[in-house]
């Protein structure tokens, strides 16, 4: 048992699925898993753990932004052995040909945060993702004909800036799209040397406005799942 997470020691999964919503935690583990148990309550940050094709896999919450799920992801890490996670989440397009429901693979994560400055003075460090996940899901979308876009994304510390225009600028260097934790997520993987690998669904654009609404982003984004799952065991 670590400060947030409730589960024993052998209860959770060498491999985690992490979206931010713990109710999309719960939906990924009762539409996809087999005989999932939950294993963690806390602050209602839903964690589970069942099987995937005979493969044992967890999926836990971990909150929006990086300064909360960071706490997971090291608690995860640290206290319980995990040796991948796989991100899976919603994000904003800055693209006009990255369209809402369409699915991203994280190659590298910019962001506004100043995280890495304290670690990093003076420099700038660009954490990316583990290749072989990489490429494990690269395959899997060819393999069954879903589209896919890959590249630089953004992890923001705020989802509500006060420039509407200023994605305009990250979107001229290529940044396909904002999401709040994938910065994060690649430099504590690369800190304790495990794999770690974002796959996000456009959610909506600020290019051209359109979006989800909440339901559809609780409990939709099945490739997207699916790409990560299939990550995980292969």
């Amino acid at each position: 048992m670590s400060i947030h997470i409730e589960a024993k020691k052998g209860e959770i999964a060498e491999t985690v699925l992490m979206p931010g919503d713990p109710l999309r935690a719960k939906w990924i583990a009762e539409t996809f898993l087999d005989d999932p148990v939950c294993y963690n309550r806390i602050r209602g940050m839903l964690g589970y753990t069942g099987t995937y094709k005979g493969h044992r896999v967890s999926v836990q919450g971990s909150g929006m932004g990086m300064p909360s799920s960071m706490i997971y992801f090291h608690e995860l890490i640290k206290d319980y052995g995990v040796k991948n996670i796989i991100r899976v989440g919603s994000a904003g397009s800055y693209q006009e040909d990255v369209k809402v429901n369409d699915v991203v693979l994280a190659m590298a994560a910019s962001t506004t945060s100043g995280m890495n400055n304290s670690r990093f003075l003076n420099s700038d460090y660009s954490p990316t993702a583990d290749f072989e996940l990489f490429q494990k899901a690269v395959n899997y979308a060819k393999e069954h004909n879903i589209p896919v876009k890959a590249g630089n994304i953004l992890s923001s510390d705020e989802f509500y800036g006060d420039d509407p225009e200023e994605y305009k600028l990250w979107a001229q260097y290529g940044i396909l799209c904002v999401e709040m934790e994938t910065a994060g997520l690649y430099t504590i993987a690369a800190k304790y040397n495990i794999k770690a690998l974002t796959v996000l669904t456009i959610s909506d654009s600020l290019v051209t406005g359109e979006r989800l609404s909440a339901k559809a982003r609780e409990n939709s984004f099945t490739d997207m799942v699916e790409i990560a799952l299939a990550a995980a065991i292969s």
